[in-house]
């Protein structure tokens, strides 16, 4: 791990008062911030933080690094920005890669505005639900939805993104609406056969989160056949919010269960932190944290 993502999740976890919260902060997972706080600990020879089974506290030796070392990500920041906007138009060509249907409802309006706002820049776009390995390929920055796996990546969040169920109208005037999650069982639901044909699909019930196996007679393996056949009243899918929401807003479509929704799902954008386009890469992550929401589709209460 490079050792500036290591003093990073240090500082973030002094800073946010606690592992997991240094963790949301990076759009890192907790098992990375602690293996970085270790490799941090064991390349100074000093210990940074108490630990106990329920909580932290940093030592004196600790704070006295957190005030140097938080003072000179400061300075490293500012310099990596001012670096990448010489005379304040940054230029060069940066590489992105983002999901097939996420690309163009978001990530396309969001290039648009960025190379608005920074005419010398170039972006080329691979939009590909591929995983694109960007330590050894030649992408980058990459935009991933989902939770984030233990990395070496700096990432920046970028928001999050609703799942629902929904159905069209004539489905639910023959059938009847599901007041649970477990009243799926006696509705037909479209299965997405590259999932596997036994589907489980998440939900909040009593605060816990809980899979819910359902089933149905028509099964597809394609997005589009899919919505169709909900539209047909083949019967109810799980889905991102986004990708429905014109059904909703014409009324070809209805969100059913929504007080049982499972959690919203991250989305981030991830670079390579020791590559040359570093400071290209994190000024595009940093304009897409601040613009994107003003780009998405609204997503309702």
């Amino acid at each position: 791990m490079d050792q500036i993502q290591d003093i990073r999740a240090f500082v973030a976890i002094v800073d946010h008062g606690s592992q997991s919260a240094a963790a949301r902060q990076l759009g890192r997972s907790v098992q990375s911030i602690s293996r970085s706080l270790s490799v941090l600990e064991r390349s100074l020879g000093v210990q940074l933080l108490r630990r106990t089974t329920r909580q932290s506290s940093v030592t004196e030796v600790g704070l006295a690094y957190h005030r140097r070392v938080r003072a000179a990500l400061a300075e490293f920041d500012a310099a990596a920005v001012e670096a990448s906007s010489q005379l304040a138009s940054p230029r060069g060509l940066l590489r992105v890669a983002a999901p097939v249907q996420f690309a163009p409802a978001f990530v396309v309006p969001l290039i648009g505005a960025f190379m608005q706002r920074y005419p010398d820049m170039e972006v080329e776009l691979t939009a590909s639900d591929r995983f694109v390995d960007l330590i050894e390929g030649e992408l980058d920055l990459a935009i991933r939805i989902g939770e984030l796996p233990d990395s070496e990546l700096a990432a920046k969040p970028l928001g999050e993104l609703r799942l629902v169920v929904f159905g069209s109208p004539a489905y639910f005037a023959r059938h009847g609406r599901p007041q649970r999650p477990e009243d799926l069982a006696d509705h037909q639901c479209v299965v997405r056969t590259t999932h596997g044909s036994d589907a489980h699909w998440p939900f909040t019930v009593d605060g816990t989160l809980q899979r819910v196996k359902v089933t149905g007679r028509f099964r597809a393996d394609n997005t589009a056949a899919i919505y169709a056949a909900v539209l047909s009243g083949l019967g109810l899918f799980f889905t991102p919010l986004w990708q429905i929401r014109d059904l909703l807003d014409s009324g070809q479509a209805e969100l059913v269960l929504t007080e049982f929704e499972s959690p919203r799902i991250p989305v981030h954008a991830v670079w390579p932190s020791s590559r040359g386009s570093f400071a290209r890469a994190r000024l595009f992550a940093d304009f897409a944290a601040a613009h994107l929401p003003s780009l998405q589709p609204r997503e309702g209460a």
